[in-house]
């Protein structure tokens, strides 16, 4: 009998003692070396020590956490259990429960029984609270109070080595931790001309700068952000995570509205071929996150369905495009990212909303207690290692340096706010539907997460004032070298094609002779044009103060003015614009359709109290910032009355140089039935 016969036999006595067909044996890796996921993890269910068996009570673990620290406060072993249990306390028990807790059921009790060392040890233990983890006292006012409170009794009942230790929480800064330091710009500091043009950027250039963006978005996003997401469910009341996923938001439909902004095919897939080059370069810089919203933006279903922009990519780029997607899909409970991330080495930025679902997955999967009460100790545990994990990366240091006035260009240019029908409506004007025939897109559906698509990232005014004002500051350092104050109108021009306002109708001021634009023009464009694009409508320019009207005034929005909408009266019922004087209600302050027109030498109030001024002729009932309102605001040229409309901007294009093209314009008094409406 050979040994093939043998190990046969051998198997068929096996499979007959069990009784009928053998078990399929296990699969089992061979010659492979364990992930350093797995690796952390064993490491950490070693230093759970004796709390490994899955549970233990809050005495228990706090008398644990006791047992770490020696009589000189030294750590006997590893600092894993301490840390997972201020980091994860939170959790299941207040915070300032667990320090009251402290004071009333430990450190007093110790004091009564004469226990020193307990008593020290429990200093130790909310020393170590206050240095390795400040912004949890800084961000809760009643567990600072409570720490006030038990620093105070060891001032009177601790001996002298306990009391020592009260000056290390003094030294702590009450504002808690500052913003992320910025990145080195090496050519802040010299005098060369940066270019502010969309075109002239380059894709590493680009991609460094929405890395930056990012990084400091994430940098702000604290461990108590990712509790209130898990056991809230939204984002909503977490600032820092409403700011990031806005953040992704914006740059998604950002990279929408600059491929819609081209007027021709050639010049759309121009766009597509950038942003492909730039999402190439973001996976190259492991920035998943922006990687997410750049490739959702180019997959989105209104510029997926441009046959006619597509069939001008190369077929590198076409292919470069679909292996992007397939990295981000979500199948498998996205395998391909994940597979990449655990990859991944060095300077990296995780796919948020995919291990916030983790998060939320680990928490509805497992309670928080065991039916005796006690803790469920594994579960705590593994949402430690995830929020570690992501706390980890906000100290790397990014590969990249950044550029403030470029800065200052995407900020503004992420501020814009576009609603979906918005950019199908621009998507159709560019490409109507065929009624022939096509082959269905190779493209999948928008990559944005579902968990980010209720937050809308519309700005608010102050916001959108500073990153104007800073904007105008950077134009006029590279642009006005001499310090004259103005830009060209070639300038002005090419600059105002970084942002698409002629989606909206709104296209810069035409100046004959080639005049010149001052600094509080290029700002009253933008302000006027970034409130219309943002829906605050524009009400936004106007800088209206509450007063009190001793004569019968009417509102200068309301139509219809009669005698129960006047703003006469004893006390403050109204507000008047300090540049232009109109008066409105306080319910419509929010809602003014006219545009600000400052008179020279206002200052303050504007005429005598009750003074009203003309009311404008009737306007048609449009949402801010569509097209049905913006005929009565958009600039005109007082000797040809024509509008600027930029050749990159228009359906039909006749002209591809930056050369502006003058249409004949005239402008349509709206009635009050009917509104006119401009073409897209």
């Amino acid at each position: 009998m050979n040994r093939k016969d043998s190990n046969r036999k051998c198997h068929q006595e096996c499979s007959g003692k069990a009784g009928g067909r053998g078990q399929p044996r296990l699969a089992r890796r061979h010659k492979t070396c364990p992930s350093p996921r797995e690796i952390s993890k064993v490491m950490a269910s070693m230093n759970l020590g004796l709390l490994s068996e899955g549970s233990c009570s809050e005495d228990e673990l706090l008398e644990k956490c006791f047992q770490c620290f020696d009589s000189a406060g030294s750590l006997r072993c590893g600092d894993h259990i301490l840390n997972m249990v201020l980091a994860m306390h939170s959790w299941v028990l207040p915070s300032a429960d667990l320090a009251a807790r402290l004071l009333s059921s430990y450190y007093q009790k110790a004091t009564k029984n004469e226990q020193e060392m307990r008593q020290l040890q429990i200093c130790y233990f909310v020393r170590y609270w206050m240095t390795q983890h400040p912004e949890a006292v800084h961000q809760e006012p009643q567990l600072e109070e409570v720490i006030n409170r038990f620093w105070t009794t060891v001032a009177q009942e601790g001996n002298s080595a306990q009391r020592s230790l009260r000056d290390v929480f003094n030294l702590l800064s009450p504002e808690g931790p500052g913003p992320p330091p910025p990145l080195s710009s090496p050519g802040l500091g010299k005098k060369r001309k940066v270019s502010l043009l969309f075109d002239h950027l380059e894709t590493e250039e680009l991609a460094q700068h929405l890395t930056y963006l990012e990084f400091r978005s994430f940098q702000a996003i604290m461990p108590q952000d990712l509790r209130g997401y898990v056991l809230q469910g939204s984002v909503h009341g977490c600032s820092a995570l409403e700011s990031s996923v806005s953040l992704s938001n914006s740059v998604s439909r950002w990279v929408q509205v600059m491929v819609l902004s081209r007027p021709g095919p050639a010049q759309r897939a121009q766009v597509l071929d950038k942003f492909i080059h730039v999402a190439q370069r973001l996976y190259q810089l492991q920035n998943f996150n922006t990687l997410m919203a750049v490739t959702g933006g180019l997959c989105h279903s209104a510029i997926s369905r441009l046959k006619d922009s597509h069939a001008h990519l190369s077929s590198d780029s076409t292919k470069a495009l679909l292996e992007l997607t397939e990295l981000l899909a979500s199948h498998n409970n996205y395998a391909r990212y994940r597979r990449a991330w655990a990859n991944c080495t060095g300077f990296r930025l995780p796919v948020l909303g995919i291990h916030l679902k983790d998060l939320v997955s680990l928490h509805e999967a497992q309670p928080n207690r065991l039916p005796d009460g006690r803790l469920h100790l594994p579960k705590l545990n593994n949402l430690y290692l995830r929020v570690r994990e992501l706390v980890e990366l906000q100290g790397q240091h990014p590969p990249c340096s950044a550029n403030e006035d470029l800065l200052h260009l995407l900020m503004l240019s992420l501020d814009l706010f576009y609603t979906e029908d918005e950019i199908y409506e621009l998507s159709y004007a560019r490409e109507p539907r065929c009624p022939k025939s096509l082959p269905p897109s190779p493209y999948k559906a928008s990559l944005v997460m579902e968990w980010a698509s209720g937050v809308t990232p519309k700005p608010d005014r102050v916001t959108l004032r500073r990153h104007v004002e800073q904007l105008v500051v950077s134009v006029f350092k590279n642009y006005d070298p001499e310090g004259t104050g103005t830009i060209s109108q070639e300038d002005f021009e090419r600059l105002s094609g970084n942002f698409p306002f002629a989606c909206h109708g709104l296209h810069p001021p035409c100046h004959q002779g080639g005049r010149t634009f001052s600094r509080e023009e290029l700002t009253e464009y933008l302000l006027r044009a970034s409130a219309i694009c943002s829906k605050l409508g524009l009400a936004f320019l106007h800088t209206f103060h509450e007063v009190t009207f001793r004569k019968p005034t009417f509102c200068d929005n309301c139509s219809g003015f009669v005698s129960t909408s006047s703003l006469w009266g004893v006390t403050k019922q109204g507000y008047r614009c300090q540049d232009c004087g109109l008066c409105c209600h306080r319910h419509c302050r929010d809602q003014v359709r006219v545009e600000c027109k400052k008179k020279p030498g206002a200052k303050g109030d504007i005429g005598p109290p009750g003074a009203s001024v003309p009311p404008p002729s009737p306007l048609p009932s449009a949402s801010y910032g569509s097209e049905d309102n913006l005929s009565y605001i958009l600039p005109m040229d007082p000797e040809t009355g024509c509008h600027l409309c930029h050749a990159w901007t228009q359906t039909e294009y006749a002209h591809t140089s930056w050369k502006p093209e003058m249409v004949p314009f005239s402008v349509p008094v709206p009635s009050s039935t009917s509104s006119s409406k401009l073409d897209t």
